[in-house]
């Protein structure tokens, strides 16, 4: 049996997109008492991780997320536990930000020949 009826969905922009993530992060953290250092840890060891191919690139684009968050350069090498609690927060939020902007990129790309 289908469910009839108008589109539960509604199109977001880019700004109510990042919204609802800093505010699901805001409720994980409060009422499930949800901490996502060891993520965040697990992320910056990704990024950071020597035996990848493409380290270069992923340092660059974690340097680029640590620039989007206003942490400071002299920063960008320090392990997670060693960031405060107001740059973890703005580092989530640019990575909720990135989130956001990054589900409206096209579905196809192409590299060109």
């Amino acid at each position: 049996m289908a469910i009839e009826g108008e589109a539960v969905t509604v199109p977001l922009s880019a700004g109510q997109r990042v919204d609802g993530l800093n505010h699901l992060a805001q409720i994980r953290g409060r009422l499930l008492h949800c901490h996502c250092e060891k993520d965040l840890a697990r992320f910056f060891a990704d990024m950071r991780d020597k035996t990848d191919r493409h380290v270069a690139t992923n340092k660059r684009v974690l340097t680029a997320i640590l620039y989007l968050a206003n942490i400071g350069r002299s920063r960008h090498d320090m392990a997670i536990n060693q960031f405060t609690a107001d740059e973890i927060r703005a580092l989530i939020q640019a990575m909720n930000h990135l989130k956001a902007v990054v589900s409206l990129f096209p579905k196809r790309l192409t590299l060109p020949d």
